[in-house]
């Protein structure tokens, strides 16, 4: 039955546009997130001290909207939350979660500019080396670990 669809879907010679919608109504939906290790001129790392997490401290991060780049959507949900303007320019990793439909990638990026504003997620930022940051979880500081080498 699958394949007698398959060929009927091919045959149709859909544009792009429908195929993705069609694609979309059908297949399981993920959750993205996105995760940002952001340097300074002095390659310390930001973190950022949320409200809502069991760590208080943690690497930058959000999710993406719909039809949202995933680094324009972490320079949004940084820039959000914080009022910090920052630059992703590479793709540090993929990652999974095998509980739960979720794709999360990480960047890493630079600090352009902006004026820290706290928001409601998140009171306060710091930029710390790498032998002084505060407690962060275990995949963090994984993902911390990775960006430094590439350094």
């Amino acid at each position: 039955m699958k394949s007698l669809l398959s060929k009927i879907y091919k045959s149709l010679k859909l544009p792009k546009n429908a195929q993705l919608f069609i694609m979309r109504l059908l297949q399981d939906n993920f959750l993205v997130g996105v995760t940002g290790i952001v340097f300074n001129d002095k390659n310390e790392i930001l973190l950022f001290k949320h409200s809502y997490r069991s760590h208080s401290w943690s690497l930058p991060g959000g999710y993406l909207k719909a039809n949202e780049h995933p680094r324009e959507g972490l320079e949004r949900e940084i820039q959000e939350e914080s009022g910090l303007v920052v630059s992703m320019d590479d793709s540090l990793m993929t990652r999974t979660d095998r509980d739960s439909a979720r794709l999360d990638l990480c960047y890493t990026g630079v600090l352009i500019g902006g004026k820290f504003v706290a928001s409601k997620e998140v009171s306060e930022y710091g930029f710390f080396p790498q032998d002084a940051m505060p407690l962060l979880r275990s995949n963090q500081v994984f993902l911390v670990d990775m960006a430094i080498k590439r350094l």
